[in-house]
């Protein structure tokens, strides 16, 4: 049978904003664990600490393609899950009695250009693999789109929720088809499928993992080492832009939202902010005074980024789901350099 009725707020779910996610999750085993795939990577890393707070350190298991590091938390469950392996992901989905999953194992923007049959490989198998598991084992599935699922002939200021979407890039291909595909279990088969097209996320907790929007991560880290930064996008470079703790919790609201409103549901449209690397170096000296960005184009990356939305409109998750973001340019500016200390004040 279909799930419709996965609402995190029926167990007593309580979003405290800006931060923190903290959930009574008593009747969790009714519904199974909550697997992460991709959990090593930008997102996955912040995703999984909030899921565990949340419902404990058993329900909620982490995998990727590979071994974790010392640095994660070896308390938490770990499946090492090749995605494009359709009997892996059965496997562990069974046996680990999986109700809800987390599908964020991707090859990002600018490593697909580079490895172009491996992004569609990686991004479109695993996906399939991933939805067929949800189909024969009644899991509800998020699946995070991307503002690359737009192309050169979208609107690129306001960018509405349904639009045309012609990308250019192999990874923007990928996230279209991801959509349609997740439209087509949802419609075909009743499965329960969710999705962002999320915006350029920053985090301090975890590296980029080869994005075109990478530059608005390392820059703090170029800040705090010598406050200095070369920017691989010229200065005027508009994109959306989230940071992490308002992806997480988007992404958590979305699937405790109840299904009956979701009008959009694969696709949404979430913003919170939108700057250039000049608008963000200028925030960023705000409180590193000595700070300097200076400027050596990528014209590959440069290309992508000009492809993509300057803005979006995100009214329908706003309407559907009641999101509101919680962390503008200042205020996430301010938190990242509170976690990444000056190392050359």
């Amino acid at each position: 049978m279909p799930i419709f009725g996965f609402d995190l707020r029926q167990l007593g779910c309580v979003i405290i904003c800006w931060t923190e996610l903290i959930v009574d999750a008593g009747n969790l085993g009714k519904m199974g664990a909550v697997l992460v795939t991709g959990a090593l990577g930008q997102i996955g890393s912040a995703l999984v600490p909030t899921l565990v707070r949340a419902f404990g350190p058993d329900a909620v298991i982490a995998s990727d393609i590979r071994h974790p590091t010392s640095a994660f938390d070896h308390t938490i469950p770990y499946e090492l899950l090749d995605c494009t392996d359709q009997d892996q992901v059965l496997d562990v989905v069974q046996r680990r009695n999986i109700g809800t999953i987390y599908h964020l194992a991707a090859i990002l923007s600018a490593v697909g250009e580079d490895k172009p049959q491996a992004a569609w490989h990686v991004n479109m198998a695993g996906l399939a693999h991933i939805l067929e598991a949800a189909r024969l084992y009644d899991c509800a599935v998020f699946f995070p789109s991307s503002i690359a699922a737009f192309g050169p002939g979208t609107p690129r200021d306001g960018t509405p929720q349904v639009t045309i979407q012609r990308p250019n890039t192999i990874y923007g291909i990928t996230k279209v088809t991801g959509e349609m595909l997740c439209d087509y279990y949802h419609a075909r088969f009743g499965t329960n499928a969710r999705g962002l097209r999320l915006p350029g996320v920053l985090s301090y907790s975890a590296p980029p993992g080869g994005g075109t929007t990478d530059y608005a991560v390392d820059i703090f880290h170029g800040a705090v080492r010598g406050a200095r930064y070369t920017s691989y996008l010229k200065p005027d470079t508009r994109l959306p832009m989230m940071y992490m703790p308002d992806a997480v919790r988007a992404m958590c609201e979305l699937m405790a939202a109840q299904g009956s409103r979701l009008v959009h549901r694969n696709a949404y449209n979430v913003a919170a902010m939108n700057f250039t690397p000049s608008e963000l170096a200028a925030a960023i000296k705000m409180y590193v005074p000595d700070f300097v960005i200076d400027y050596k184009i990528d014209p590959a990356r440069q290309a992508i980024a000009e492809s993509w939305p300057r803005s979006l409109d995100d009214s329908a998750a706003r309407r559907e789901w009641d999101w509101q973001p919680g962390f503008d340019l200042d205020a996430m500016v301010s938190d990242m350099l509170a976690h990444l200390p000056l190392t050359n004040p």
